[in-house]
């Protein structure tokens, strides 16, 4: 039946690509996609017969290349995947509609790589509806449109959705990991197997692992596993319960994810690995999470970040979380085995900061806080299969060849710190500890024009013998070594947090500027777009998920003076990941706490002092109202220590202690962070 729907889908879209039955505006749009489509359709036989697999490496450049040619930066604004230039030709109401329905005709790709027909067929008929709905004599109102929009997402959110579930739980549901597993990593022909775009970052990245010694790709597979195991370890969770394990990481890397794959076979643990969200339907804004290849062009990701505007109301949502619940119940047995994410990111792509285009789709006010009920809810659901009391997770960062000429030797340097010994660090951060569990609150100010101006406020210890404020963080579940950190005290936490440049979440922030009042963002800013209502629209959209205010959920002081030493020697600062940058200063998270939902569980130092610091007046109203407790987001913000003044703990008879100064660790016990500082030729 699905096989029969297909064909004769296929076969009407092919009819398009000669029909002159709509109006000549819309025409060049629909022969366009049509003849996407049978470009998909030639593809399916080549995958089907075999031959694929036959093709030398220049033939799958090229095929690849044509599937997103017309959306690489290049190619963009003059495509109707791009919400201005369709605008431009159909009209804004027209144009957001059918760039929508072209991009989520996109996610075809990945579904002929993946042999998903019911998948292809359902958007092959949706392209159908829309096209005749332009054939009628009068052009079709934009209700309808919206209508039949609506219509798809509701309906199909049940495969789509359920599905990704699944996806995410199953290590059956193996494309990827067959492919990491029963391929020869020695021919790169094997990342055109997955159906994503392959740059130069994912060849020459693979091309580079291939050169390394068996020897280091174990010691990078090992580090990364391990950190694993070690966040379960280390907060009494018991791994032995589980069987999966969820990889993400990014294409290129399969070398080592196959070496840890196997790392975590002997864990007792097997690899649940799934694609990165192509749908509107299971995609959050341009986040990806899961697998994924190179971003053909991040402008075009933003924007249609908000895509779902074009349908969102309260009615899909409540369709949305009771797929979401049914999937859940029934894949209730898997969900309880999953252990939580081990995820490897990577850096060196070139900072982006994007344009912001009125015409691409945006949320309501009242679909802003539907999204917000929605990742609440959600979350919460998430929880009751998967607890968080039980799971854990490990990340890791590695640079892509994109970072410049150094690209080996960087990559080496970043071995290097992502294996650096616990031990040492251990030692002086505990001297830190030592300080800050002296003191009432924390004051961080920048210079030389940082504007950071910030008093943090401590949670107080009742029993200092047994109990700590701040968490001594060695290199488990956070990669590389090297922070102390704490959930602060909302009440009393005040003032303003600046950084001249950052780069979060993919997209880079000029003089970002925060205000907070109380613990909670009172105002905020940025320097990226000439408009301040852009600047603003920017940060709400992006650090604060468009939630009116966040708390600051953690403050954290990084020790990790070789990495920054690192960066700074190849001239990286601005291209380094938020994980290892928050180790280069001191950083402050806006959002949930770094112990969301796993509050109550006693987490311990080295030293064998339970840190009591883990919620915060809002996190602790879980225990009342969860929805008012968690945002499901936490972003990191480092100011490095070249724009930093001093931090200094402020004790309760009034007295000072000052850990750093002008950029430098000054408390005794902790000189030994400076010597990177004083010696960069040796880093």
């Amino acid at each position: 039946m699905m096989t029969e729907r297909y064909e004769l889908a296929v076969e009407r879209i092919g009819r398009i690509i000669e029909e002159e039955t709509v109006a000549e505006t819309y025409r060049p749009y629909f022969q366009k996609t049509a003849k996407f489509v049978g470009m998909l359709c030639e593809l399916k036989e080549e995958l089907e017969s075999g031959c694929y697999r036959e093709l030398t490496l220049q033939e799958l450049q090229e095929r690849n290349c044509r599937l997103y040619e017309d959306i690489l930066p290049e190619n963009y604004d003059a495509s109707y995947a791009d919400p201005a230039y369709a605008a431009k030709m159909l009209g804004k109401e027209y144009g957001q509609m059918l760039s929508f329905l072209y991009t989520e005709i996109r996610g075809a790709i990945a579904y002929t790589f993946e042999h998903r027909i019911e998948y292809l067929t359902v958007l092959y008929e949706l392209f159908i509806e829309i096209y005749n709905c332009f054939e009628a004599e009068e052009q079709p109102e934009v209700k309808t449109l919206r209508d039949i929009i609506y219509w798809y997402a509701s309906d199909y959110c049940e495969i789509f959705v359920a599905d990704k579930i699944v996806e995410q739980l199953d290590p059956d549901s193996s494309f990827a990991s067959d492919i990491i597993m029963n391929s020869s990593l020695d021919d790169v022909r094997y990342l055109y197997r997955f159906g994503e775009y392959i740059s130069e970052n994912e060849l020459r990245t693979a091309e580079y692992l291939q050169k390394l010694p068996e020897e280091t790709i174990q010691k990078m597979a090992d580090v990364y596993t391990e950190g694993y195991r070690k966040g379960f370890v280390n907060t009494g969770k018991d791994l032995s319960k589980k069987s999966v394990v969820n990889i993400r990481y990014v294409l290129g890397f399969e070398r080592v994810v196959k070496r840890a794959i196997c790392n975590f076979e002997k864990m007792g643990l097997r690899p649940v690995i799934y694609r990165s969200s192509v749908s509107v339907l299971t995609k959050r804004q341009h986040l990806k999470i899961g697998y994924y290849g190179a971003t053909a062009n991040k402008q075009y990701e933003y924007d249609h970040r908000n895509d779902q505007g074009i349908f969102l109301n309260k009615r899909f949502i409540e369709r949305k979380l009771e797929v979401m619940r049914h999937a859940y119940e029934v894949n209730k047995d898997l969900a309880s085995q999953l252990a939580g994410p081990a995820v490897m990111e990577v850096f060196g792509e070139q900072p982006f900061s994007p344009e912001q285009k009125e015409e691409a789709v945006h949320l309501t006010d009242r679909q802003e806080e539907l999204a917000r009920m929605y990742d609440s809810k959600s979350g919460q659901m998430t929880n009751t299969y998967i607890p968080g009391d039980e799971r854990s997770f490990t990340i890791i960062a590695w640079p892509v060849p994109e970072i410049g000429a150094e690209y080996e030797e960087i990559f080496d340097e970043v071995i290097r710190i992502n294996t650096l010994g616990a031990q040492v660090y251990e030692k002086v951060q505990q001297t830190l500890i030592d300080a800050l569990d002296q003191g009432e609150c924390v004051r961080i100010l920048g210079k030389d024009g940082n504007r950071t101006d910030l008093t943090v406020q401590l949670h107080r210890l009742e029993n200092p013998v047994k109990e700590t404020i701040f968490e001594n963080c060695v290199a488990d579940v956070n990669i590389p070594v090297g922070e102390v950190f704490t959930s602060p005290v909302l009440e009393g936490t005040s003032g303003t947090l600046h950084v001249s440049k950052v780069y979060l979440n993919e997209l880079q922030y000029r003089d970002l500027e925060i205000r907070f009042t109380d613990g909670m963002i009172a105002d905020y800013n940025c320097s990226n777009f000439q408009r301040e209502e852009d600047c603003k629209k920017y940060v709400r959209e992006n650090v604060l998920y468009n939630h009116p205010t966040l708390p600051l959920g953690e403050f954290a002081i990084g020790t990790n003076t070789t990495a920054y030493v690192a960066a700074k020697k190849y001239g990286i600062e601005d291209k380094m990941p938020i994980l290892i940058a928050e180790k280069m200063g001191p950083h402050f998270a806006v959002g949930d706490t770094c112990y969301s939902w796993s509050e109550d569980i006693k987490v311990y130092n080295p030293n064998g002092k339970e840190i009591i610091a883990r919620d915060n007046s809002v996190s602790i109203q879980r225990k009342e109202d969860v929805s008012k407790a968690y945002f499901h987001c936490h972003t990191d913000i480092t100011i490095p220590y070249e724009e930093l003044g001093s931090i200094t703990v402020l004790t309760k008879g009034g007295g000072e202690i000052r850990l750093l100064s002008d950029g430098r660790f000054v408390l005794p016990g902790t000189e030994i962070l400076n010597e990177p500082l004083d010696n960069p030729y040796t880093v």
